[in-house]
């Protein structure tokens, strides 16, 4: 477990999870908010002016959903390798603010694009993190099926990342929908076990059992607070830290 409230700075390698919908923005009419981006990649460099070392994946829900296109009658892996496709735009958008502020980075994609993109090699990717650049991983794992929340729990075991980073449009783990349940109540920490006895929903089912089966704590807040993302990525007690025993 970590143990936030006594070190500031816990972890030394993250992965940090984006949905895609957290680079439009609520009411925005474009599929990313250049803003959005910019504010994301400065809390970034605060970050990792610090030493810390990150990866970053990006999901792609502000273009497309598979699971949804799918359910409209699409085959559901043309679907899913539409929204890979959707994640490395997200990826290089992201690239181009990270790069606006001066902050080394690099996009490793699980699809095969040498055009745009590094392809993603593990060792690679290692290094580079471990030489001080953002690597941000897109086109999810490379195959139809998968969640970018999947994405995040394999790089994070891949990399052996300390913890997950997962930004939301919630300030962490509830017990109950804090959306419909104006009395529900947030936890500061919760196992895995909690979770799952529960039916607390942090992840889908397949990235929730890679990170309990690697012991890869995850956090999980509120991206939207300016400040929140640099705290989170710096350590600083906020959302809900999800755990081992």
């Amino acid at each position: 477990m970590l143990n936030r409230p006594k070190d500031p700075r816990p972890f030394k390698r993250a992965i940090l999870k984006l949905s895609g919908e957290a680079l439009r923005g609520s009411g925005s009419k474009d599929n990313i908010s250049p803003e959005i981006v910019d504010r994301i990649a400065v809390e970034i460099r605060e970050a990792v002016e610090t030493g810390l070392e990150l990866g970053v994946v990006v999901g792609g829900g502000n273009f497309w959903r598979g699971a949804s296109a799918s359910a409209r009658g699409m085959d559901r892996a043309t679907a899913d390798y539409v929204g890979m496709l959707a994640t490395v735009m997200n990826a290089l958008a992201l690239e181009g603010a990270l790069q606006h502020h001066g902050v080394p980075c690099v996009v490793q994609s699980a699809i095969e694009m040498k055009n745009v993109a590094e392809p993603f090699i593990r060792r690679k990717a290692e290094k580079q993190m471990g030489e001080g650049k953002v690597v941000i991983f897109g086109a999810g794992t490379g195959n139809p099926f998968f969640s970018t929340d999947t994405t995040a729990a394999l790089r994070a075991s891949e990399m052996s990342a300390d913890v997950i980073l997962k930004a939301t449009q919630v300030d962490g783990v509830y017990d109950s929908d804090p959306r419909t349940n104006p009395n529900a109540q947030r936890y500061e920490t919760v196992t895995f076990q909690e979770c799952l006895s529960q039916r607390l929903n942090v992840m889908d089912a397949s990235a929730f059992s890679l990170c309990m089966d690697n012991h890869v704590p995850i956090i999980v807040f509120d991206l939207a607070p300016h400040g929140n993302l640099s705290h989170a990525l710096r350590g600083l007690p906020i959302g809900t830290l999800v755990h081992g025993e």
